[in-house]
């Protein structure tokens, strides 16, 4: 099987650059590796010669177009398609029990990895202490790994059949962040197929901030996109609503003491004034473009 890895990345060169030399030790290589980012000044260094090919797709800005574009540029080239962060690391067998799972299970359609540490939830990790982590997987193999069924992919790591994607592509109505762009995309494949998440296939997803939208946007997006994507029907409301709900929560008792590393005041602002916007029937998650 032909597998490709695309990472849409964007103001993180060095990180990137790292992730490319991680691949290369992979315990089963990628066939294709693509870049997908606005312009070459968010690609790394020119590399040492790595053991697969690298391509660079430039021109399209915000995760659901540069994901979109990395798809069309593997179109028919490959079997199997996995979604990497800039940010993510995975552990030396990752690929490699990738194509185990889909090769074993054929009912499978959307196989996502388990983050055993997500910076993403936190004040983030180091490249350095995130490769500590994924050092001491690699010595600690499991033969059996539970899976899980799930409603979406979290997109830091997920691979997909790609004769099951067709003409889907990621809904480039939730720009820049995207915000669940990833669930999404991947809950649309469930009627294809099962979507799962298997703990075997392991990484560390740093959770880096840079590059990230401000909390304003990322407010307004915690509360737009999910009744956007209720409306539109392809995610359910009962997953959905309770997330929302909760990032307002957290959001709101938060602001009184944020933490250092989430701008918890401006997520809120955003939350509130996509509520003002709900009030009015308005929902356009494009709208985060002129905050």
């Amino acid at each position: 099987m032909k597998l490709a890895v695309i990472i849409a990345t964007l103001g993180r060169r060095e990180i990137v650059g790292r992730l490319l030399a991680e691949l290369a030790r992979q315990d089963r290589l990628p066939d294709q590796v693509v870049l997908s980012a606005p312009d070459a000044s968010h690609l790394p260094d020119k590399n040492p010669a790595l053991p697969f090919k690298v391509d660079h797709v430039l021109g399209r800005h915000g995760s659901s177009a540069q994901r979109n574009a990395g798809l069309d540029f593997v179109r028919g080239k490959c079997d199997i398609v996995t979604f990497l962060d800039d940010d993510f690391i995975p552990a030396r067998d990752y690929l490699d029990l990738v194509e185990e799972a889909f090769s074993k299970v054929p009912a499978w359609v959307v196989v996502m990895g388990h983050a055993v540490e997500d910076g993403a939830r936190n004040a983030g990790l180091t490249w350095e202490q995130g490769m500590v982590i994924v050092e001491d997987l690699s010595r600690h193999l499991f033969e059996e790994g539970r899976v899980r069924r799930q409603v979406g992919a979290y997109g830091c790591n997920m691979s997909i059949r790609a004769h099951a994607i067709g003409d889907l592509r990621f809904d480039e109505r939730l720009v820049l962040y995207g915000w669940q762009e990833d669930i999404d995309f991947t809950s649309q494949l469930r009627q294809r197929g099962e979507v799962v998440e298997v703990d075997i296939i392991r990484g560390v997803h740093l959770g880096i901030k840079a590059g990230r939208v401000s909390g304003t946007r990322f407010g307004y997006s915690q509360v737009i996109n999910p009744v956007y994507l209720v409306r539109k029907g392809t995610v359910p409301a009962s997953f959905l609503v309770p997330l929302m709900l909760r990032n307002l929560a957290a959001n709101l008792l938060k602001s009184f003491r944020p933490e250092p590393y989430i701008d918890r005041r401006g997520r809120l602002r955003g939350n509130l004034l996509a509520l003002a916007h709900l009030l009015r029937g308005r929902i356009e998650p494009e709208y985060v473009i002129k905050l």
